[in-house]
């Protein structure tokens, strides 16, 4: 699996630049900050989307 660095980018945990990777897996796009470890996925910011406001999520299947 390739990884390619986000030119420029910010890492929103450690406030590091030019530190975040990404990669696809499964269809998902995740980014990493090789840094501190915090990662990005895609689908969790479409769930973060469907969640109401006083709600949170515990987790999210991904039936494989």
């Amino acid at each position: 699996m390739r990884k390619r660095f986000i030119a420029g980018a910010t890492c929103p945990h450690c406030q590091e630049k030019d530190t975040l990777a990404m990669w696809c897996e499964n269809s998902v796009d995740v980014v990493e900050c090789v840094k501190c470890g915090h990662q990005m996925r895609e689908a969790d910011k479409q769930a973060r989307d469907q969640v109401r406001t006083n709600e949170q999520v515990i987790g999210i299947f991904h039936p494989e």
